[in-house]
């Protein structure tokens, strides 16, 4: 599939002034330093593991639950 333009350049104008807009919103992005962004991924493990671990617990007794239930 090929785009059709109008001949007249208008796409490559459109396409440099949105590379350019893009480039000027992430000048403005607050970018976390090294202590945050290892503060931030610790949290992040830290919440992972306590979540699969509520998972692990909460299927180990919905297994044993219906053990009982099925009497196997």
């Amino acid at each position: 599939m090929v785009a059709q333009t109008s001949g007249n350049g208008n796409s490559v104008k459109k396409t440099q002034s949105f590379f350019r807009g893009v480039k000027s919103e992430a000048k403005k992005v607050n970018w976390p330093n090294k202590k945050e962004l290892f503060n931030y991924t610790l949290v992040v493990l830290i919440g992972t593991a306590a979540l699969t671990s509520v998972i692990w617990l909460l299927d180990l007794g919905i297994h044993s639950i219906l053990q009982l239930i099925l009497g196997q």
